[in-house]
């Protein structure tokens, strides 16, 4: 829910240039609502996911891949947000917002690298204490996705707030994005040639 609607806030944003260059103040408020929904979804939502996780029983079964998706929510918010800022200077609305859009948007970075060490040490958890194994599930795509968002949002942090001083973060997660990437295509291509044709016909 978050991460479709913060994509339409990306989109309106992008959308500018090609389709309202003179006055684009309608499809900025566009995206600029849109952002604004997908925040507070997201700050519904993750009260319910911080109460599964602290306050009931958690299983190391329990704890799926698509839990990144918390860290890819806060990444996309970060980039809708930057690309607001981004584009300030085109919409009175969007100018007398900019403290809040740079503050909140900067909020949501921080929210989304704070996830990560968490992420990774429940992983240890789960496969190195608890004993699961590690192998091929459909649901790993939903870890490249997450790793790819945050080194495209912080790369757009960098150039929009003149913050150079987190290019090595980006650098660093470009290459482990594309590592996330390798390794779980090589996981599917070993599933379709080893596990698919020993279960038969996939049923559609």
């Amino acid at each position: 829910m978050v991460v479709g609607t913060q994509a339409v806030s990306v989109l309106a944003t992008l959308l500018v240039p090609a389709f309202a260059p003179d006055a684009p103040e309608r499809l900025l408020f566009v995206a600029l609502a849109f952002w604004l929904v997908g925040s507070m979804l997201y700050m519904w939502l993750i009260v319910f996911i911080f109460h599964r996780i602290l306050f009931l029983s958690l299983a190391p079964g329990d704890l799926t891949p698509p839990y990144w998706i918390n860290m890819g929510a806060m990444a996309i918010s970060t980039l809708a947000g930057a690309c607001l800022v981004g584009d300030a200077g085109r919409s009175p609305v969007l100018a007398d917002l900019l403290p809040f859009l740079k503050g909140t948007t900067l909020l949501f970075w921080a929210t989304a690298t704070w996830w990560i060490p968490i992420l990774l040490v429940l992983g240890v958890w789960r496969h190195l204490l608890e004993r699961v194994p590690l192998i091929y599930e459909h649901d790993y795509w939903a870890v490249v996705f997450p790793l790819g968002m945050y080194a495209v949002c912080t790369q757009t942090v960098i150039r929009v707030f003149s913050l150079p001083l987190l290019e090595p973060i980006a650098e660093a997660f470009v290459w482990i994005a594309l590592g996330a990437w390798v390794l779980t295509l090589v996981g599917l291509a070993r599933y379709a040639l080893i596990a698919c044709p020993s279960r038969g016909p996939v049923q559609l």
